[in-house]
């Protein structure tokens, strides 16, 4: 066996997973059907909690330096701007990342590419997964080379991040329940000019029409996504000549030049299972969903991180493969969640019916900028959009709870505390001082201890002076005990065997 794992799909989900086990020092193999990232992809937005798991392989640098901050967004509704709102302000003090960032995905999985071959990685292009066989102690692979040839392969787990058309998903005979919305969609990059081309998000909502605005980061470049005029016959391939002009026109982009363009239709969707034996579902291959709020490629992201420091656990031991099941509680509790919002939300903007155009245009415009001007209601909507938000309070490796932090969400960001998460390690966290018997423990276990100062930022964060913190390797709080003594800590390392 050449590798323990068997990664399927090469786009951020897959390159994401690809690059924390490389990392962790666990053998795979990663592959992928096509020659190349897609030319016109859709999935533009890395949220903050993204940027914070790039942060600890090292990544997110690159992807800040290659994207645009999206710092604003704009909310239009028949031509007029109704709301402005800076994301800068609503992130302050919540994440080293305060922003999305736009990055185009065809750029965003080569530069992934290059990372992982700094760590010698290279994905097998043009090699395909025929089908595979799941069996106690290993799962048997079929593939087809580039050159065309066939090849028989064994691993101990198969991770399926190859998309909505998933092979995995198909040979599990999981089901992928769900529906396809109405509506047909455009995606274009065009060269225009124009007042919203000043590198914030616009989103306009009108009578019969829906446009977003991306920037993106070569000059007089944007994204746009809107619908296709509903008379548009889509026995034909539709072109830039059946976008609707009336909403270009109320904003007044004037497009020079069309790069590139497809149509798409929306879906929502949630397996039923993200594991099943010796195989994982991440990413599209286990959850679709509506475009609103971008949080699409950023939630397989998270099922990649979420899974990869389970697999190396178990693998290099002493961890149990009990601890593969949180990987499908933890992660389709919260893909259920967020298909059901943004299916209510993307129902809502995009619906037809005389009520919903009356609330979209008439009501909406002048209830988003009484809400933005609270400052609780901008803090709220950044911690949901960035998936900091995003926490496992049901999970078994959840525990306790020390001032505002209870085990199972992420930790909270006090300034210089993500700096040991570089390590992806379980570590354990005080903010004061640590006892002598919580020091000689850590000691003896080997257990990374990391002390802050109870300073004003720990205070703001929600932390609890000298409480003990046990943090996993994807920077969630497993354990939160306030009084920061060693036998709650000593008893979940035994329970769920740390190393």
């Amino acid at each position: 066996m050449g590798a323990d794992v068997l990664i399927v799909g090469a786009g951020p989900t897959g390159l994401v997973l690809a690059s924390w086990l490389a990392r962790l020092q666990v053998p795979f193999r990663i592959i992928d059907r096509n020659d190349g990232p897609a030319p016109e992809s859709r999935a533009l937005a890395i949220q903050a909690r993204t940027l914070e798991f790039y942060a600890q392989t090292g990544f997110a640098e690159t992807a800040v330096a290659h994207g645009v901050r999206l710092e604003a967004l704009n909310l239009w509704a028949r031509g007029t701007r109704a709301a402005h709102v800076k994301f800068g302000e609503m992130g302050r003090g919540l994440s080293p990342f305060p922003y999305a960032l736009i990055l185009a995905q065809d750029q965003h999985e080569r530069l992934l590419v290059e990372h992982l071959s700094q760590s010698g990685v290279r994905v097998e292009r043009n090699t395909e997964l025929l089908g595979f066989q799941a069996h106690d102690d290993r799962v048997v692979a079929r593939l087809r080379l580039s050159g065309g040839q066939q090849e028989t392969s064994e691993y101990l787990w198969v991770a399926g991040c190859d998309g909505a058309r998933s092979i995995v998903r198909e040979t599990l005979d999981v089901g992928f329940p769900g529906g396809t919305y109405s509506h047909l969609f455009y995606v274009a990059d065009v060269r225009a000019s124009g007042p919203v081309v000043n590198g914030e998000l616009h989103v306009a909502l009108d009578e019969s029409d829906l446009l977003a605005v991306f920037p993106l980061p070569t000059a007089g470049t944007i994204r746009l996504v809107g619908t296709v005029r509903p008379h548009a016959d889509p026995e034909r391939k539709i072109t830039w000549g059946d976008v609707s002009r009336g909403i270009l026109e109320r904003l007044r982009i004037d497009v020079a030049r069309v790069n590139w363009f497809s149509t798409y239709r929306v879906h929502h969707r949630v397996t039923l299972g993200f594991r099943s034996g010796r195989a994982f579902l991440l990413g599209d291959a286990a959850h679709i969903h509506s475009p609103v709020g971008g949080q699409g490629m950023n939630t397989g992201i998270g099922d990649a991180v979420n899974l990869a420091w389970k697999l190396a656990n178990v693998i290099h031991g002493p961890g149990t493969p009990d601890l593969l099941d949180t990987y499908q509680t933890e992660r389709i509790a919260f893909a259920q969640r967020l298909v059901a919002t943004t299916d209510r939300a993307f129902t809502f903007a995009s619906s037809d019916g005389s009520l919903a155009r009356l609330v979209r245009v008439d009501l909406v415009p002048h209830v988003l900028p009484a809400l933005f001007a609270h400052d609780a209601a901008r803090r709220y909507l950044f911690r949901t959009i960035s998936q900091i938000l995003v926490r496992y309070p049901d999970s078994i490796l959840s525990a306790g709870r020390a001032g505002q932090v209870h085990g199972g969400d992420r930790l909270p960001w006090a300034g210089r505390n993500f700096e040991p998460l570089k390590s992806l390690d379980w570590q354990v966290h005080t903010y004061g001082s640590a006892s002598g018997p919580l020091v000689q423990f850590c000691d003896r276990t080997a257990l990374p201890l990391h002390t802050f100062p109870f300073d004003a930022d720990a205070r703001a964060a929600g932390f609890e002076r000298d409480a003990v913190y046990l943090v996993r390797p994807d920077g969630y709080v497993a354990l939160a005990d306030p009084m920061g003594e060693v036998p709650p800590l000593q008893a979940y390392v035994r329970k769920h065997a740390l190393r």
